[in-house]
């Protein structure tokens, strides 16, 4: 099976595409994260959005772990988001972040697709907030189901949040 197949159609036609992160792709990325409706529904990100510093220390350190998959996401050639597949103890995990402007469209179910279409090894894991409906969807989509449940800390809401733990074994 391959991204393709698993990709549905967006709803505009528009075509998802991924590609290795650039630098000049990081101010798109500090861009999305300004948006306080964007870090409240996905809860777990940064400690501080505007904290320019904290952002690019963060992304140096991810790029420079090789375990660590990060890729652009790209609408008709515009950067939309990102998508990365990190270690977690001996599981891998996956996240995205997609311009809110975009929500809707397809583009995070599109995206994620095409991130597990490179990775080899299953199971992978998810996490989103219980209460984050769309992520969720974006998942099942996907293939993920709902494995169990824990809570933790969120940053974008400043209040500990009960989160769903999903995994995609095949």
């Amino acid at each position: 099976m391959t991204a393709e197949d698993l990709r549905p159609p967006a709803a505009t036609g528009e075509a998802v595409r991924l590609r290795p992160v650039r630098d000049d792709d990081l101010p798109h990325f500090f861009a999305f994260e300004q948006d306080a409706q964007a870090n409240w529904v996905a809860a777990f990100g940064p400690v501080d959005p505007a904290d320019r510093a904290a952002f690019e220390a963060h992304w140096r350190r991810i790029r420079a772990d090789p375990a660590i998959v990060t890729r652009t996401v790209t609408v008709d050639g515009t950067v939309v988001g990102h998508v990365a597949a990190f270690p977690v103890d001996d599981q891998t995990e996956v996240s995205y972040w997609i311009d809110r402007a975009r929500w809707g469209r397809g583009h995070a179910t599109g995206a994620l697709a095409a991130l597990l279409a490179e990775l080899p090894r299953r199971p992978v894991r998810a996490r989103a907030a219980k209460d984050n409906a769309a992520s969720l969807a974006v998942l099942r989509k996907c293939g993920f189901v709902v494995v169990g449940e824990d809570s933790g800390y969120a940053n974008g809401r400043r209040a500990v949040v009960e989160e769903w733990v999903l995994e995609l074994a095949a």
